[in-house]
């Protein structure tokens, strides 16, 4: 079998040329960019097999999001799908996973991979649909699937591979009130009860990861143990899970494989940044992808907010990709709405993530003049520097023309104290709205 010489591998023996455009987007000099990937601070999911524009994700890099997309069993229609992935990649995601479970899925995710962005995929959910129930898939069902993805040009891939019978034994010393919330997480736990046998991923964890090197396709180490509400926060098979992570980056890392670690699942607030920074430790660093946090479980349809809070602060305390929770979130399959706003919104506490990460932080050029575009009552700058211009246009123009906001009318603040400090309204600017 061929192992290409992969992405870390040529990082810890000079300067991969075609890192010069990832870390000119993240305004990185490239040796720092190739010295995070060889220590395993950063990851770049670029599978060499296909062309598309990669990014980089980690230490010193802006916060990336993520958006799932993908097909069910009860609603399967890959049309809307690419709608979705459209979507989602005109309002700023920076990679797309395909979740389908439903219809032809090797079509599907051919489709999705036309797509010029990273994407991801979880092998497992094709893998029980071939083998028709959990308890049938075999380890060689399972490699099989894992590199004919890796082989088609996915990026990354989710694998639950902690989950394993130590953590299984935990979840039983310890029971939980939502149980085993992943969907992959209980899909491996059916296997190894139903079977009676270990993990395939853990107990031949050497062999996935020769299968990954081949490819040079990133591993993004499953959370299949978080928790799936507030209450079970602070059971144990979640920090089970994250140990045995913490050893299986290790060694991902040791053998030229890029990973990344998956965590962590709904938690009170104040618990977000001890988390972060526990997974943190335990994986010497590597970075960590997110679903939410969740914060709270009594704001269905609104999860898209509640996660964003958590990410806020997830990022604040050192995460670096986030996963868009959706407002259908617990409650359907996405569409094209609800993946557009949870998108926006999902970028929003991602953006908000940078202004506490990156060095210039909160006094990033792009602030700064935003400020000083509402001090001037500029609205055409307001809405080129917003993240979403043209949302906050059509809210600013429904009542009519004005110079300030509709809200404050001629009790605007911002324009009586620039008329008593002879401040504001430069040339060419402050101009009402036509």
């Amino acid at each position: 079998m061929f192992l290409m010489d992969t992405l870390i591998r040529r990082c810890k023996k000079g300067l991969p040329k075609e890192l010069e455009t990832v870390a000119r987007a993240e305004g990185m000099e490239p040796a720092r960019l190739a010295r995070g990937i060889a220590e395993g601070r950063i990851v770049v999911p670029k599978n060499p097999g296909r062309k598309h524009h990669p990014c980089a994700i980690g230490e010193g890099c802006t916060v990336k999001i993520n958006i799932n997309i993908g097909t069910s069993g009860s609603r399967c229609d890959p049309a809307l799908e690419e709608k979705k992935a459209k979507a989602a990649l005109a309002n700023g995601a920076d990679a797309l996973m395909d979740l389908s479970t439903g219809g032809d899925l090797v079509a599907i995710r051919k489709k999705i991979l036309r797509f010029d962005t990273t994407v991801g995929t979880v092998p497992v959910y094709e893998a029980v649909r071939r083998a028709g129930n959990a308890g049938d898939v075999t380890a060689d069902l399972l490699f099989k699937v894992i590199r004919e993805h890796c082989k088609q040009g996915v990026d990354f891939l989710t694998l639950h591979c902690g989950v394993n019978r130590q953590a299984l034994d935990a979840l039983k010393a310890d029971p939980r009130l939502m149980g085993v919330v992943s969907r992959g997480g209980s899909f491996h736990c059916a296997m190894m009860m139903q079977r009676e046998e270990e993990n395939p991923l853990y107990a031949e964890y050497d062999y996935l990861l020769e299968i990954l090197k081949e490819y040079d396709v990133t591993v993004s180490l499953g959370d299949g143990m978080r928790p799936g509400c507030l209450q079970d926060a602070e059971k144990l098979a979640k920090s089970v899970e994250y140990n045995t992570l913490g050893a299986l980056a290790k060694r991902a890392q040791a053998a030229g494989v890029q990973r990344m670690i998956e965590g962590p699942g709904h938690m009170p607030l104040d618990q977000v940044g001890y988390n972060v920074k526990m997974i943190k430790e335990i994986t010497d660093h590597a970075p960590l992808y997110l679903l939410g946090p969740l914060v709270t479980d009594i704001a269905p349809g609104y999860d898209h907010v509640v996660a964003a809070i958590g990410g806020a602060a997830a990022c604040l305390n050192g995460a670096d990709f986030l996963c868009m929770v959706s407002p259908s979130e617990h409650l359907a399959l996405p569409d094209v709405a609800d993946i557009i706003e949870g998108t926006r919104v999902a970028k929003i506490a991602a953006h908000v993530g940078d202004t506490v990460r990156k060095p210039e932080g909160w006094r990033m050029e792009r602030e700064v003049q935003m400020a000083e575009a509402r001090h001037e009552l500029d609205w055409d700058e307001q809405f080129r520097l917003s993240l979403y211009g043209d949302h906050a246009r059509k809210i600013h123009e429904r009542d009519g023309e004005t110079d300030t906001c509709s809200m404050c009318g001629d009790l605007c603040a911002v324009k009586m104290v620039n008329e008593l400090f002879g401040t504001g309204k430069k040339k060419g600017k402050g101009k009402k709205r036509t």
